[in-house]
């Protein structure tokens, strides 16, 4: 079965043709990252007026490079949800209006249970039982996943995202926008210990997250300090980055311990952040605990991965009508 994937979540308008669920035919992403730098974070009305701008020509794109026709697709699977309401409004319609006017059967995908997804498009593949970390510039969410349907929500951040606070605090230091890169980047110039950075645990059995207040302890630690020189910055960055890892890393091979579970996913953009994913490897080995990424290109938003996901739903019959409509926040359970 050739599925299109169509993903407008946010700030990437993504078209991505996949065969049977695993093999990507094409993937190709749109970034709005130029038009929303100046702003320090996402715009959603430009948003949404981007996606509108760029869907057709990416799906057109994404046809041609899998070297198939129109008449060749299957199927059509597209972000429903959490996202932008005016940002998923675009794909969502898009894909809906082919399906019916082609007459083929459409999915509208959870776009967390899609990033779960983006694990199994990698040629290293986590077995069933694992915890899946989704974590982004929106989600910091834990699931215990016991087979491709069964999604267990076990904590999630109560405040900012991980990726929400990369963001900020990369504003607060004017280093740009998307923060995470940035300030993975500097962190790799400096000793991440010589700034003490508070590390929210929240209370004992607890896998829910808090980055607020430690990006609080950044400002306070910024303002006080007089934060403005290049190497200041970094230093700042490397210690930030690593009370984030921190958090991240023990409450993931906690729950890993706790499930009795000995593999890892992580997914989401703050998933290609490779300090990360290196850190979290060291940690888990002393727990014969093994960590699952997907590709750097499938870290982020992408069509690909809601393909996928939207070939298993399309199996299981759990098709879209035209009644349904998208929505802006769901969790898993």
């Amino acid at each position: 079965m050739i599925v299109l994937g169509i993903e407008s979540s946010c700030d990437e308008t993504a078209a991505s043709i996949v065969k049977d669920g695993t093999k990507i035919l094409s993937s190709i992403i749109a970034t709005q990252i130029d038009v929303h730098h100046k702003y320090g974070g996402v715009v959603p009305e430009l948003a949404s007026r981007m996606h509108i701008e760029a869907i057709t020509p990416v799906v057109d794109e994404a046809i041609k490079k899998a070297d198939i026709s129109l008449e060749d697709i299957d199927a059509v699977a597209a972000t429903r949800g959490p996202g932008l309401i005016g940002a998923l409004l675009v794909g969502f319609t898009f894909a809906k209006s082919l399906a019916w006017a082609r007459h083929l059967p459409f999915a509208g995908v959870n776009h967390l249970e899609a990033h779960i997804y983006s694990l199994f498009l990698s040629n290293s593949k986590p077995e069933f039982p694992f915890i899946a970390l989704v974590v982004s510039g929106g989600h910091t969410n834990i699931y215990h996943v016991t087979s491709y349907t069964n999604f267990e929500l076990m904590g999630q951040t109560r405040d900012d995202a991980a990726g929400e606070a990369f963001d900020k605090v990369a504003k607060m230091m004017g280093l740009g926008y998307p923060g995470g890169p940035i300030i993975e980047r500097l962190a790799k110039t400096k000793n991440p210990a010589s700034i003490k950075f508070p590390r929210t645990l929240l209370e004992k059995g607890s896998f829910d997250f808090s980055f607020s207040g430690l990006k609080s302890s950044v400002a306070r630690y910024i303002h006080d300090n007089k934060i403005a020189t290049p190497d200041e910055k970094a230093q700042i960055a490397a210690s930030f980055q690593e009370a984030v890892i921190d958090v991240l890393s023990q409450k993931l091979i906690t729950a890993a311990l706790h499930k009795n579970c000995r593999n890892i996913g992580v997914s989401g953009g703050v998933s290609a952040n490779q300090t990360f994913v290196n850190k979290l490897t060291q940690k888990a080995n002393f727990q014969k605990i093994n960590i699952f990424a997907p590709p750097v290109e499938l870290c982020g938003d992408n069509a690909a991965m809601i393909a996928a996901r939207g070939y298993i739903m399309i199996q299981q019959g759990q098709l879209c009508r035209l009644s349904h409509d998208v929505f802006s926040r769901t969790k898993i359970d």
